[in-house]
Order: structure tokens, then C-alpha cells, then sequence
């Protein structure tokens, strides 16, 4: 996502981009997250130069159904006929015959789950798309969705400063047999240590409660364990905070954002990444649900 321009922001280096995702393939990494919102489908033709000629090294999940006017978040199109018609597009941007995962990026009452949920389900009979996943849901309805066709995944935001799934959500994912694609899992730049308050008066976050005034001093002295924790075991705090979620089971795989090159030997060694059970109470007992001050959410 970061690779496009989503929120009216600019554009990275497409040339890097690419260098990026091929020699994220070459290193073993081979699930690839895209949205045909991303970028008003640049994400998809990025995605597509990265992997041609090398379509066998890359899984590539696409999400659906959100719809923009130029950075304007206008809400959400799940209409069969559009979930059709989303599908050629992404097809013809990516430039292969079937995408391997493909999801609703949410799910709301203006057209039946039946219908968004079977739709997919026929472009998978159709061979257009191997896995049927969703994106940001309750537990209520991945069972009902699950009920439908076999869910493969769950895309769902999750680090250290966000635990509320795991008292529903989670174990109701692990019962099904659904794999977890954990995102946002430095809480939006929080867990990095590298943020410092107050904010830039131009920064993004300020537009979330977690990063204001007060929520932000309280949000950072809780960060202040991770990277002290990070210094002691020699990595750097986002290391620690990806090895946290994938610590949290086999069925759990962190997704992790990255634009450069020079990003990827760190954020591949944070898989290597291993715990104390003393070390990881720390983690859970600072990191405890509620402890961190204020919300965020990309979508609004």
C-alpha cells in the first residue's frame, strides 16, 4: 500500500518499489498484499512488473470493494455485478489468469454476506481466484462467512498495541482452521521508538486520538519497555514488535510494510526473533489490552 498513493500522498520510487518486491521474492518472502484501491490500481501494475516472468514466486492476496475519488474515502461497493467487474480489472493490471487470495476489505449490511461471499466463491469455481479471505470482521461474521465457503484467511490489524481480537476474534479464527494475516504491527509507528511528542504539526497521525496530547506521552513511556527490551536483546524495537506477533502461533503471519531495500535484512531477521517466557510477560503485562491510551483506524 505504502509503495501507492492512497491518502493523496506521494508516490515512492517505483524503480525501488519494484527492486523492492523482487528482492523481497529472491530473500523467500512471497506473499504479496494488494488492494485494486491502492493507488487507484497503480499498486496492482506495480505488483504485475514486479512478478513478471516470476509469477510462480509470489502469492498474491488482492483486496476489494473500497471505493475512492482521488483520496476521498466514498465507502464501499460489494454488489456482485462490481465484485465481477473488479476482478478483469485487477486481472489485467496484475497480468495473470488467477489471484490467490481474494477478499471484501470489509463487510457491511448494504448487500447480504450470501452474495459477496458467493460471488468469490464462483470466481473460485471459475479458476480466477484460488482462496477466499476476508478483511476487518467480527467474530460473528467470519463464522457466518466461514459457513458460507471455507474461509483461507483473515486479514486483520494486530501488534502489541492492539490485542482486542484475541478474546474473540483470534481464538474463533484458530477453531475454524483460518489463517491470521496480522497487519499494522508497529501500531501505525507507534512501537518503532522512534516517535517523539509532540508531533509535527503536518503529521498524519495527529488525526488519531492515539498520537494527541496526552495519549501520546502515556503511549510512548509504555514503549519505553520495548526499547529497552530491544537494546538488551541487540535488535531494534520494530524487530521486536514483529517477532511479538509472530510469536503468537503457527497459524499467525505478520505483514509487514516495506518500501526499500535496505529494510528487508532487518525485518527478515525479526522472524529469527525469539522470546523468554520472562521477556514475553513483560511484554503481555505492559502491553495489556487497555494499557495503550486512544485509537486508530485507516479507513474512515
Amino acid at each position: 500500500m505504502r509503495m501507492s498513493s492512497v491518502w493523496g500522498g506521494p508516490v515512492t520510487d517505483e524503480g525501488e518499489s519494484i527492486a523492492t518486491i523482487q528482492m523481497a521474492l529472491d530473500s523467500g518472502i512471497n506473499f504479496l498484499n494488494t488492494g485494486d484501491f491502492y493507488g487507484s490500481g497503480h499498486n496492482e501494475l506495480l505488483v504485475g512488473k514486479a512478478i513478471k516472468g516470476r509469477r510462480d514466486d509470489a502469492f498474491v492476496s488482492v483486496k476489494f470493494g473500497a471505493i475512492f475519488y482521488g483520496s476521498q474515502w466514498l465507502g464501499l461497493d460489494l454488489r456482485p455485478i462490481a465484485i465481477k467487474n473488479f476482478i478483469n480489472y485487477s486481472l489485467v493490471r496484475l497480468g495473470i489468469e488467477t489471484i490467490d487470495l481474494y477478499q471484501p476489505c470489509r463487510l457491511d449490511s448494504s448487500v447480504p454476506m450470501e452474495d459477496v461471499i458467493g460471488t468469490v466463491a464462483d470466481l473460485i469455481k471459475e479458476g480466477k481466484v484460488r482462496y477466499l479471505g476476508v478483511s476487518e470482521i467480527t467474530a460473528e461474521q467470519l463464522r457466518k462467512a466461514n459457513s458460507i465457503y471455507p474461509v483461507s484467511a483473515l486479514e486483520i490489524g494486530y501488534s502489541l498495541a492492539d490485542r482486542q481480537i484475541e478474546s474473540d476474534l483470534l481464538p474463533t479464527a484458530k477453531e475454524l482452521g483460518i489463517g491470521v494475516v496480522a497487519f499494522a504491527n508497529t501500531a501505525e509507528g507507534l512501537l518503532t521508538g522512534e516517535m517523539k511528542a509532540p508531533l509535527a504539526a503536518g503529521d498524519y497521525h495527529n488525526h488519531f486520538s492515539r498520537f494527541q496530547g496526552e495519549n501520546l506521552i502515556k503511549n510512548l513511556e509504555k514503549v519505553e519497555v520495548l526499547k529497552a527490551m530491544a537494546k538488551e536483546k541487540g535488535h531494534t524495537p520494530t524487530q521486536l514488535a514483529i517477532a511479538w506477533v509472530n510469536a503468537q502461533g503457527d497459524h499467525i503471519m505478520p505483514l509487514v510494510s516495506m518500501s526499500r531495500r535496505p529494510r528487508l535484512p532487518e525485518n527478515i531477521k525479526a522472524m529469527e526473533i525469539a522470546f523468554t517466557p520472562e521477556e514475553m510477560n513483560i511484554l503481555n503485562t505492559s502491553f495489556a489490552i487497555g494499557s495503550i491510551a486512544g485509537g486508530t483506524y485507516l479507513l474512515r
